[in-house]
C-alpha cells in the first residue's frame, strides 16, 4: 500500500544538505529561513553522527513556515521503529502536510555495529529489512492524536527490488549520488504515480579545473567507502577503469554538476525530463562543514523556484489512521 498524500508540494528543486550538522542551532535557523524566502521548496538533510534526526527536523520546521522539511535519510539502524513512528507522527502533527519521512540504512552498517553492538543481519538482506521494518512502524498503535495528513514516507532507493518496495509501501524513492541514467530507470520501475527526488551533487565555480577537483574528492569518497553507491554505478555501466584508483571523469561528471548556474539548471532538467518530480541540489565546497550560503543564493534566481514541477502527480491511497506514513 503506498503512502497517502495529496499532489507534490516539495516543487521542483530543493536543497540537500549535510552541513546542518555541525552547525549551532541559531545558525541553522537563519539559514533554514532564507532558503525557504530565497524560493526553494524544501530542505533535506542527512544523518550521520552529528544531530539527530528527529531533533533536526523539529528545528527546521519550527525556523520555516511554508516549505517542506524532508529527512535525507534518516537511519534506520540509529532508531527502533517504534521511536521512529511515534516521532513522526509528533511531527506531522505539529506541523501538518509538511514533513517527509526519508528512510534508509538497512541496519546493516559495520560502523553502527561497532559503536553500539545492535546485530546487523546478513548482507543481502537490505530489502527484507526494510519492509520489516516498515511493518513494525505500521502496527505501532496510535494512542495520541493522529496527524492529518500523516506524514509521507519515502526510501533511499538505489536497487530494483529497493525501488519496487519504495513504489508498493511508501510515497515513493530518495536516490543519493546517481546519474541521470538512474532516474529514467528508477522512473521506469516505480512507474508513473510513485513519487521520485533524486540527490544531485553540484559545485558552483567557473573554474573548471578547481570545481572538479571538488567534485573528485567527493565522488572518490563514496565510491571508496559506500559499497552500495559501488554496486549501484557498475549496474549502471561503469567499471574497474571508472572505479579502481579513484574515480575516472567519465564517473564524476555523471555524478556531479559542475561549472556555473546554467550547467546546474541544465543538469537539473535532466533529471526532471528523465522522470524526476523533484531535485534536490547539494552544494560542495572545498569545506564540507562550511553552509554554502552563498551558492544557494546565486542558484535561486537561476532555476525558476516558483515553476512548478512539469511532473505534476497525484499519489492515490491513504494511509491507515495507526500507519504513521
Amino acid at each position: 500500500m503506498t503512502d497517502g498524500g495529496a499532489q507534490a508540494d516539495l516543487g521542483r528543486v530543493g536543497i540537500w544538505t549535510f552541513a546542518f550538522e555541525g552547525q549551532p542551532a541559531g545558525r541553522v535557523r537563519e539559514s533554514a529561513a532564507e532558503i525557504e524566502e530565497l524560493g526553494y521548496g524544501a530542505i533535506w538533510y542527512g544523518e550521520a553522527f552529528g544531530r539527530d534526526s528527529v531533533g533536526q527536523g523539529w528545528l527546521l520546521l519550527s525556523a520555516t513556515r511554508r516549505l517542506t522539511v524532508a529527512s535525507g535519510i534518516a537511519n534506520i539502524a540509529f532508531r527502533d521503529p517504534i521511536a521512529t513512528a511515534t516521532a513522526t507522527r509528533t511531527l506531522g502533527e505539529a506541523f501538518p502536510g509538511r514533513y517527509v519521512l526519508g528512510l534508509g540504512g538497512h541496519r546493516v552498517d559495520d560502523t553502527v555495529h561497532e559503536l553500539d553492538g545492535y546485530p546487523v543481519p546478513a548482507r543481502g538482506r537490505a530489502v527484507h529489512t526494510m519492509r520489516a521494518y516498515l511493518d513494525a512502524m505500521d502496527a505501532v498503535p496510535a494512542h495520541g492524536p493522529v496527524p492529518d495528513p500523516a506524514p509521507r514516507r519515502v526510501l533511499a532507493a538505489l536497487g530494483p527490488k529497493m525501488l519496487r518496495l519504495a513504489a508498493e509501501r511508501t510515497w515513493g524513492a530518495h536516490p543519493y549520488f546517481v546519474p541521470v541514467e538512474h532516474t529514467e530507470l528508477a522512473r521506469r520501475i516505480m512507474g508513473p504515480d510513485a513519487f521520485l527526488a533524486v540527490e544531485q551533487a553540484v559545485v558552483l565555480d567557473t573554474d573548471l579545473a578547481r570545481a572538479r577537483e571538488v567534485a573528485t574528492a567527493h565522488v572518490a569518497g563514496y565510491v571508496a567507502a559506500a559499497p552500495h553507491q559501488q554496486a549501484n554505478v557498475r549496474r549502471l555501466g561503469f567499471g574497474d577503469a571508472d572505479i579502481v584508483g579513484g574515480p575516472s571523469r567519465r564517473l564524476v561528471d555523471a555524478i556531479v554538476a559542475y561549472g556555473d548556474a546554467g550547467a546546474v539548471r541544465r543538469r537539473v532538467q535532466e533529471h526532471v525530463d528523465a522522470g524526476a518530480d523533484h531535485v534536490c541540489l547539494q552544494v560542495l565546497t572545498a569545506d564540507p562543514a562550511a553552509l554554502p550560503d552563498h551558492a544557494w543564493r546565486e542558484l535561486a534566481p537561476a532555476l525558476d523556484l516558483d515553476t512548478p514541477t512539469t511532473r505534476a502527480v497525484t499519489v492515490p491511497g491513504a494511509g491507515s489512521p495507526c500507519s504513521p506514513t
